[in-house]
């Protein structure tokens, strides 16, 4: 029977709302600027936002490897803006320069951060109360499970006694297998709860701990980090102070004089090329920089020996083999014979053949400051069009080629200048290109007049003619690094990993066993279930289950007559 509209009315609360005919009135309440404050802090703290996050910042991290950063490479940087100047401010402007302390970056880096502390304190306080609370109770029809066994035995004179203590054998078994165990006994049935796998979710907490722990090592330690470069020449020393780098960045929190006290000396370096006219001819085998380290609390000496991707470590500096060129010495005399420059000037490889430039400049001694831009082959050879370039990287036909500017250096007004590079803007050639005097060409220990007869200029032979390999010194491109946090970002990271795998790896499962009187059966009988249910994916709980009620039935067999089983699953 249908009721009337009026009787419907009449049976409805009377509070009641009909949506559809009040859609248009019906809103929800007002959030108000705390509610939007409350719900913008669950959506941040919520886990699907920390993993968007963590892989955002994966994403914002892959520039750095695709761009040079100051922090590292200042004279990438530097050779970057000079081969795409247009290009070159807009990418600094967007800080990819300098990304991973730009200011984008920083905001997912700290947002990840609080997204991560919001998700684990709440899930830390909740898995302690949960740590504490014992099995649930066992449910009242473990048939409904589908991990589901169930067996009938005979209970003897004395049901109940066998049942209960076939409850407490389980109760043993499943506590020797790892499992929290509680007894639910009641009239008329007796049973057991048991319960493992805490681990996993303890895992996925540690997990996620040891993830803020690596942020904070890593924000922490990048103020007490310094990193610097230094090219060093065969026979030369570093001393490891401010003064003696070739560039230095240090963290927020180095100011540069609590240093690691050390010296270290390049003795020889050396490089094994692949022989000509053989496969891969010309390509280098093997580098090794040959050092001694001196430290002065200890006044000892050690021979080392730095090479790619095995740097040697100093105290809490590691050292690492960025590169390598020749340093041919350059002596530069006045008209009267003195000497105004010599010295062992790195030149810097253009090309896998080991071409290299280098700058000499000059800037008192003769009539005017003057800038050599040289061109240094190990072994001389020419392209099809006439111009020089070396065949081979060791040293066979070394030479070295100078263009002479005369003019200001700019290094009067007191501004620092590279000494591998030369503005020539607003200086003279006086050699090479278009000025109708041919380029200067030196072999070892040859010399050469300068123009207007200002002097000469030498390349030396450090060899002294006994050894033409080594007529031209070589030179290693360090890197020094010192980084007090990445020690503890291994262990937070080993950490992490731990915590994964057993996140992973160890199943959450619930298992019970019952002893209830056989209500259809000869009196005496016993019913025994077996149950599991698992918390997310297990496929090795229903062989557990298998194990555990063949286990329990032999150990109980022992108690009563040998039963008679009829198995339902």
């Amino acid at each position: 029977m249908s009721l009337s509209r009026s009787d419907a009315d009449r049976s409805r609360p009377a509070d009641h709302i009909d949506q559809a005919a009040t859609a248009e009135t019906v809103a929800g309440p007002p959030l108000g600027p705390v509610g939007w404050v409350r719900w913008g802090w669950r959506q941040l703290t919520s886990m699907r936002t920390a993993i968007v996050l963590l892989l955002l910042l994966a994403l914002a991290a892959v520039p750095g490897s695709v761009f040079p950063q100051r922090s590292a490479d200042p004279n990438g940087v530097a050779q970057w803006f000079r081969d795409n100047p247009d290009v070159a401010p807009v990418l600094d402007w967007f800080q990819l320069f300098d990304l991973y302390s730009s200011s984008w970056f920083s905001a997912i880096y700290l947002l990840l951060f609080i997204s991560l502390i919001g998700c684990v304190i709440p899930r830390t306080r909740h898995h302690l109360k949960a740590l504490r609370a014992a099995p649930p109770r066992t449910p009242a029809r473990l048939s409904r499970l589908d991990n589901h066994r169930q067996d009938t035995v005979d209970g003897g004179e004395d049901p109940d006694a066998v049942a209960s203590r076939a409850v407490e054998i389980a109760t043993e078994q499943l506590r020797s297998r790892g499992y929290r165990v509680k007894r639910y006994d009641a009239r008329g049935s007796w049973s057991v709860s048991a319960e493992r796998g805490y681990a996993r979710e303890t895992g996925n907490l540690i997990f996620h701990g040891a993830l803020i722990g690596v942020l904070v090592a890593v924000l922490v330690g990048s103020g007490f980090t310094y990193t610097g470069q230094r090219v060093i020449v065969e026979g030369t020393t570093f001393v490891n102070a401010l003064s003696d780098y070739s560039s230095f960045n240090p963290g927020r929190f180095i100011d540069g004089t609590g240093l690691t006290p050390y010296s270290m000396t390049l003795d020889t370096f050396g490089v094994e090329y692949q022989p000509p006219r053989s496969a891969g001819a010309g390509q280098a085998g093997d580098f090794a920089a040959a050092v001694t380290i001196r430290t002065p609390a200890t006044d000892e000496t050690r021979a080392e020996t730095v090479r790619v991707n095995a740097p040697l470590t100093v105290g809490n500096d590691r050292i690492f083999l960025l590169g390598n060129g020749y340093a041919p010495t350059i002596t530069v005399r006045n008209g009267d014979g003195d000497v105004v420059y010599s010295d062992s000037q790195p030149f810097l490889p253009q090309d896998s053949m080991m071409t290299s430039l280098g700058i000499i400049k000059v800037p008192d001694g003769l009539p005017e400051q003057i800038g050599l831009v040289g061109f240094f082959y190990p072994t001389q050879g020419a392209l099809p069009t006439g111009a020089y370039t070396s065949i081979y990287p060791d040293l066979f036909n070394p030479v070295v080629t100078f263009n002479v500017f005369s003019g200001s250096l700019g290094i009067d007004d007191g501004t620092p200048r590279s000494v591998y590079t030369l503005d020539t803007s607003g200086m003279a050639q006086l050699t090479g290109g278009d000025t109708g005097s041919d380029s200067i060409e030196l072999n070892p220990g040859q010399t050469a007049d300068l123009p207007n007869g200002w002097g000469t200029v030498t390349f030396e032979d450090a060899s002294a003619g006994t050894d033409p390999l080594a007529a031209v010194k070589r030179f290693a491109s360090l890197q020094i690094q010192h980084d007090p946090g990445a020690t503890w970002v291994l262990v937070f990271a080993v950490i992490a990993t731990l915590g994964l795998m057993a996140g992973l790896f160890i199943p959450r499962r619930r298992v019970w066993v019952k002893v209830t009187p056989e209500p259809l059966g000869e009196a005496g009988t016993l019913r025994v279930e077996y149950a599991g249910l698992a918390r997310g994916e297990d496929p090795q709980l229903d062989p557990a289950v298998s194990q555990l009620r063949d286990a329990h039935l032999t150990a109980i067999g022992n108690l009563i007559p040998p039963p008679t089983r009829e198995e339902n699953t």
